[in-house]
């Protein structure tokens, strides 16, 4: 494909011609460019050095999504069975699809999936094998024009996950994707939709790492979920990125009537990462939970946090942010709580807690938190502390180093995150954290 690193319209056409995608995808592909380059970087947050001359927008691997990893290629089969993926697929999960640079490489559910209707596919061929359904839900929820990394994705956007869940099912295993970059300068934009019809109910893991390299790369996914009447969708993430990565991703939920949406966010590695997962809580006695950790060490920057934003009465939001700042990192909630005048008797709580290991490191809490009505409660707490040292040096009487003991401070400061995960995602978080600090 032409000109490897940069992007331009003549690159757009490329893409959309190399998926042949139909032309109405291509012209919304190519109105997103136009938003993308006239649009600057976000007026909040950490500042973006991203030279976008210098980052390759696309690039295919594989031919063909496999169902078999006997058909994959050696080198990317051995890069997913050493994160554990093949091992997790075989003895947790209902269906996995697995992402390598710009496309699906890998997807397979079982056939019981199959029998209760389920669509599980990647993004792509969502386009291709269900129009009709793709077009009523793409850039409905998160607008291409809604920041320049919405407007990017939108113009450069492939692989991701396309999950439906037909009204009355019950998914007893968790679904998983998993996405790994490994190229120089290499982008990803995947787009994923979910769409959990009336009466149903899905739990969706993602993880994420990549290699390092000394010049950096950009992930910037796009994310909409649909949550029906009395339905409800458990998204949790583990991001593991190489710190040579902007990791900025917009995720939305809308939750209907008597839905639940939970939102469970691991934050490790990355350069700078910017995500807050929200709810848009339309349907009266609506839920929105977002349980995440931030971990940031030398040189990296996690600005991330949550948004719940209460549009119909009796309405419900939980927001349990938990930071952790060592060696000189920089990690801060940002989050917004919204409570409209429609949305009486309505209730949200957040709690912000950091832990910082070291006189180099920092933390900022930096809330939004508007109520539009007398009927509704809002209740914000936040802590910003070190390890307590005396708890330290009880531990350390008892025989345990002092690593060993901070370690055990720290898994105790997150051990509500930790609770929300699978035990296999509890296991490898702990096997990264160890590795942290």
């Amino acid at each position: 494909m032409g000109k490897e690193l940069g992007l331009s319209k003549e690159k757009i056409i490329e893409i959309s011609t190399a998926k042949n995608e139909p032309k109405w995808m291509t012209d919304f592909r190519l109105k997103a460019y136009e938003t993308f380059m006239k649009t600057p970087n976000p007026n909040f947050g950490p500042e973006l050095k991203i030279d976008f001359d210098r980052i390759n927008y696309y690039k295919r691997v594989s031919d063909i999504v496999a169902n078999d990893w006997n058909n994959v290629a050696c080198n990317i089969k051995n890069t997913f069975d050493k994160v554990g993926l093949i091992d997790a697929e075989q003895k947790y999960l209902d269906g996995i699809g697995a992402q390598y640079e710009s496309e699906v490489v890998y997807h397979n559910m079982i056939k019981e999936l199959e029998d209760k209707n389920v669509i599980f596919c990647s993004t792509d061929d969502a386009l291709k094998n269900y129009p009709e359904l793709f077009k009523k839900y793409f850039n409905k929820l998160v607008k291409y024009d809604e920041n320049k990394y919405t407007a990017l994705n939108g113009a450069v956007w492939s692989g991701g996950t396309f999950i439906y869940i037909p009204p009355h099912t019950t998914i007893d295993r968790p679904l998983q994707s998993y996405f790994r970059i490994d190229t120089k300068n290499m982008g990803q934009f995947e787009r994923t939709i979910i769409i959990v019809d009336d009466d149903s109910h899905v739990h969706y893991m993602e993880g994420c790492t990549a290699t390092y390299h000394l010049s950096d790369s950009l992930h910037a996914a796009v994310v909409e979920i649909y949550v029906g009447k009395n339905s409800s969708c458990r998204y949790t993430t583990i991001q593991n990125w190489a710190d040579n990565i902007y990791n900025l991703v917009t995720k939305r939920a809308e939750v209907d009537e008597n839905g639940l949406m939970e939102w469970i966010d691991g934050n490790i590695g990355s350069k700078v990462n910017m995500k807050y997962p929200a709810c848009v809580l339309k349907g009266e006695n609506a839920i929105g939970n977002c349980i995440s950790i931030a971990v940031a060490t030398k040189d990296q920057i996690q600005d991330a946090g949550a948004k719940m934003i209460h549009l119909a009465p009796n309405t419900t939001s939980k927001i349990i942010s938990k930071s952790i700042a060592a060696s000189g990192g920089d990690a801060s909630y940002r989050g917004t709580v919204y409570i409209d005048k429609n949305a009486k008797n309505s209730k949200s709580f957040i709690k912000c807690d950091t832990i910082i290991l070291d006189d180099e490191s920092k933390s900022d809490t930096i809330p939004k938190n508007v109520v539009k009505n007398n009927s509704s409660y809002l209740e914000h707490e936040a802590t910003v502390s070190k390890l307590d040292k005396d708890k330290l040096f009880y531990l350390m009487s008892r025989g345990l180093t002092e690593e060993k003991a901070q370690e055990l401070l720290i898994m105790g400061f997150i051990e509500e995150f930790r609770e929300s995960l699978p035990m296999e995602y509890a296991v490898e978080l702990n096997a990264l954290l160890k590795n942290y600090f």
